[in-house]
């Protein structure tokens, strides 16, 4: 028998119980071993609740149970979950958990200690919520070099942008609606401004190229400014607009970035609308592979967590390699980076079409049917040359850059 103990009995850390729980038998046929929640840390009680008998409120009762072999934390944030995970970890358990913020911070020094210690330090559920994205990063596509990771990698701002695209509806009425689904938060911030995607993506980065890649150092720009006209130029474009991020190799280095993105049909992430999530891995020698489900929810991530709570369980003693240490990945600079942009401008065309050409030099005008402003797609120019010529403009609405 495996004895696991869940820190925080919340959304997923419940999901987590439930998950064991109702499919304790074919996760003891497919593992080897029965697995039992021995205790579970939060500061609430739970009366009436199947858990009630098992909780604990002071992690050392954890952290003193030789019994423990599986520590699973779904607290959230960064402290205490590290403190906890750390200690755990050095204690030579195994640790699973689906906590994006712990991992994108301290993922490197949390997988070296659980290689020193012989046991597991694993994430599955911390990118893309039901999405299994880690461990075939780790193992099926491990012979590739990743040319490049990119993916719809946050359901709120891609059921907002599905909403606005399908039904015209604006920005702050979506979002609204999406928090009284429980789509979104009531402080969106960390989904609208990209900060949830920016973390998912500096994993994913890091995994994919083997060093640290700091979400801090990533270009992150959310959904905020996008307006209808914005969705009808796209829809003119024969694309959609969808918060893209991703991270591919120019010029040697690593260039990240989390910013809306024209993507058109011939993406696979074109069709990913409303809460889905999708990862597309582009290997130089598998190609195109995406991986698709719901990024969030509270069984759908709880499935990933047990997936890694049997990975751990058969495997005692023995550390799963994951290469990813802390030596920082060299960033192709903001400024260096490439990209194609569709651009408005405020006035009429007569009043802009001389100037845009001087500034950005050769254009394709895009109309659709606004007479107070003008539209048009740039070459491919760095982003250093596009910031020169929006100056020398001083008349730009928004920019979008093509994915």
């Amino acid at each position: 028998m495996i004895n696991v103990s869940i820190l925080g009995y919340g959304t997923i850390g419940s999901g987590v119980f439930q998950v064991l729980k109702e499919n304790c038998q074919i996760i003891a046929e497919r593992t080897g071993e029965e697995i039992k929640v021995k205790s579970i840390l939060d500061l609430r009680d739970f009366p009436g609740d199947e858990a009630e008998g098992i909780i604990v409120h002071d992690f050392k009762e954890i952290d003193n149970d030789d019994s423990i072999q599986i520590v699973v934390e779904t607290m959230g944030g960064l402290h205490p979950a590290y403190e906890f995970v750390k200690a755990s970890l050095e204690k030579g358990r195994s640790v699973c958990t689906s906590n994006k913020a712990l991992v994108a911070a301290f993922g490197p020094e949390l997988v070296k200690i659980a290689e020193e210690k012989k046991c597991n330090f694993l994430f599955e559920a911390s990118v893309g919520g039901g999405i299994p994205i880690i461990r075939p990063l780790k193992s099926s596509i491990a012979p590739d070099i990743v040319e490049q990771i990119s993916g719809i990698l946050n359901g709120t701002t891609n059921y907002i942008l599905t909403e606005m695209t399908e039904n015209g509806t604006d920005f702050e009425t979506v979002l609204k609606d999406a928090q009284a689904k429980g789509y979104a938060e009531k402080d969106p911030t960390a989904d609208i401004e990209g900060h949830d995607a920016c973390r998912k993506i500096a994993i994913l980065a890091s995994l994919a190229y083997g060093h640290q890649v700091d979400f801090e150092d990533i270009y992150t720009e959310g959904i905020t400014k996008i307006t209808n006209r914005d969705i009808n130029y796209a829809g003119k474009l024969g694309a959609k607009i969808k918060l893209v991020a991703s991270g591919k190799i120019q010029d040697g280095k690593i260039c990240a970035m989390v910013a809306p993105g024209l993507v058109t049909a011939t993406n696979p992430l074109y069709s990913v609308d409303g809460v889905f999530n999708a990862i597309l891995v582009r290997g130089n020698m598998a190609g195109d592979i995406m991986f698709y489900g719901q990024g969030a929810g509270k069984l759908a991530t709880a499935s990933a967590v047990v997936s890694d709570i049997m990975e751990a369980a058969k495997h005692p003693g023995i550390n799963i390699k994951t290469i990813w240490d802390n030596r920082k990945m060299e960033l192709v600079s903001f400024e260096e980076s490439v990209s194609k942009f569709f651009v408005r401008v405020s006035g009429t065309k007569a009043e802009n079409e001389t100037k845009v050409s001087e500034a950005f030099g050769s254009v394709t005008p895009v109309d659709a049917g606004y007479s107070d402003e003008y539209a048009f797609v740039t070459e491919e120019v760095t982003e250093g040359a596009y910031i020169k010529a929006e100056e020398k403009l001083g008349n730009i609405i928004n920019k979008i850059r093509f994915n």
